[in-house]
């Protein structure tokens, strides 16, 4: 093997390494807690702002709701792609 193959094989060894590490670190933030809860807080100002603007009354206690569906269907959905991996 001439020099410049094996330099680029072991280039291509450190990239595809280096990707590896970033899928790995993206995987984890996307299944994280901090990620789900850091959603749900978002959602529920959201929420509050818009039921404010629209006079809806309670806002604070109606914003609940809608953000305990979203960390259900967070939650359920899990238990559906472990299910289908499994499958798979």
């Amino acid at each position: 093997m001439n020099p410049s193959t094996l330099e680029n094989l072991e280039k291509e060894i450190k990239d595809i390494k280096a990707r590896n590490k970033r899928v790995e670190e993206d995987k984890k933030w996307e299944t994280s807690w901090m990620r789900k809860v850091s959603i749900a807080v978002l959602t529920y100002i959201v929420i509050v702002i818009f039921f404010f603007s629209a006079g809806l009354p309670k806002p604070f206690i109606n914003a609940i709701v809608p953000t305990i569906g979203f960390l259900l269907s967070t939650l359920s959905l899990d238990a559906i792609r472990k299910l289908w991996m499994k499958k798979l």
